[in-house]
């Protein structure tokens, strides 16, 4: 009898797991039910025949990761449906099953089991924090507690729209000077392994003393195609070093403050940062969200955490007592103009509209930068391209130069 591995919910509403032997995944499914669990996931634990080594394989492949665009429509869905007065557990239930991503509709399937057996949403969207970051989980948790559930979602969804649109015009600002380095790259690749050592053949007949220029392509086309496996090794481990080095809690704070720091472009990653952290700390503000729980949240939804622990020591200092606009002030993140529009919203009690015109300020400096973003680039590889041409030029012309010089001179 073949063995099943399963997950699901007991009565207490706790996630268990373990292997059960049955006919097939049916019977599995009723016998986990005569146990008074849930069943989330049934899977063949033994492999037997082509069409379940098939079906392995495909869970293996499988896509386990769901996309902007999906949470997008996933939010003004649970919008429309709950705006419309459909119960919580019937909604999610219908969107899992109508959901492509079968990664998604096995995490909605665990939120509704999650809802049945009497969490709240709130807790069931925190056991997924790969799908749901704290900030989803929170203005849920604020819409369940003041009874606006539906404005929590239509709030999430234009947040994260606002996240799509970010990232799409980060993309199309460097479209173009990657496209133009792939290309350098490439041509000094063919040019170093294919044109240079015809040129070294040519120069070889001579016997003479090569200028400096040429003798550095020379070498260089050499070492490259004879150590290239060695120079690829190289290029693969150190971004496998270095991505891994990101990953940890020393290295991405150090790369994120790095980032900062980058020539032309730091300034984009610290407004894009400051720009989400106003934006979300007005939605959460306006939802009701505690000020202290809300500078938490935002410290950790910003995308660069050197920005976070600056944002971390404003919540520090609000939490002893210092004003808002002062505690800001002391970070040194924000422009005198923004600590004044903050200045006048808390005096005056609109905190949230002010943050937004905040937001609304940052964002159109982004949109300013990354329109300037290319022609600020375009200079710089210009004279990359126009310093490799010249030297390639210099080393390959400079013998056939001579040559010439020499011919004329014994005619």
């Amino acid at each position: 009898m073949p063995a099943f591995r399963y997950t699901g919910r007991n009565a207490q509403g706790a996630k268990v797991n373990g292997a059960v032997e049955g006919i097939s995944a049916d019977a599995v499914a009723s016998e986990l039910l005569a146990r008074q669990i849930t069943p989330l996931t049934i899977e063949a634990e033994q492999v037997q025949g082509g069409a379940d080594v098939l079906a392995v394989l495909r869970q293996k492949l499988r896509r386990k990761r769901v996309d902007l665009d999906e949470l997008i429509i996933y939010t003004r869905q649970m919008y429309s449906l709950t705006k419309a007065g459909v119960p919580i557990i019937r909604a999610i239930g219908g969107l899992a099953e109508s959901n492509r991503n079968l990664y998604f509709r096995e995490v909605l399937q665990d939120v509704r089991a999650s809802l049945e057996s009497g969490l709240s949403m709130a807790v069931a969207l925190n056991a997924h924090p790969k799908v749901f970051s704290n900030l989803f989980v929170s203005m849920v948790s604020v819409g369940e507690n003041t009874g606006q559930l539906d404005q929590a979602f239509k709030q999430l969804s234009a947040y994260l729209e606002l996240e799509r649109e970010t990232r799409k015009r980060i993309k199309q600002a460097t479209r173009y000077p990657i496209f133009v380095l792939v290309a350098m790259g490439v041509a000094l690749a063919v040019i170093n392994l294919l044109v240079i050592p015809a040129f070294a053949k040519v120069f070889a007949q001579f016997h003479a003393q090569l200028p400096w220029a040429t003798r550095v392509l020379i070498g260089t086309s050499n070492f490259m195609r004879d150590w290239w496996w060695l120079l690829l090794l190289g290029i693969v481990g150190g971004l496998y070093a270095f991505f891994k080095w990101a990953e940890t809690d020393a290295g991405a704070l150090k790369w994120d403050r790095v980032k900062l720091r980058l020539p032309i472009v730091g300034g984009i990653f610290e407004r894009i940062a400051l720009a989400r952290f106003t934006r979300t700390f007005a939605m959460m503000y306006r939802a009701g969200v505690p000020l202290l729980q809300t500078l938490s949240i935002n410290s950790a939804s910003v995308g660069n955490r050197h920005i976070g622990e600056a944002i971390l020591a404003i919540r520090e200092n609000v939490e002893r007592g210092e004003a808002l606009t002062r505690s800001a002030h002391n970070s040194g993140l924000f422009t005198p103009l923004v600590l004044q529009m903050m200045a006048v919203g808390e005096e005056t009690g609109a905190l949230d509209d002010l943050f937004v015109e905040v937001a609304d300020f940052y964002e159109q400096e982004v949109d300013y930068d990354l329109k300037q973003l290319a022609d600020a680039i375009e200079p710089i590889l210009i004279v990359c391209m126009g310093v490799m041409v010249l030297v390639l030029a210099l080393g390959v012309f400079l013998p056939m130069w001579e040559l010439g010089s020499a011919a004329q001179g014994r005619g």
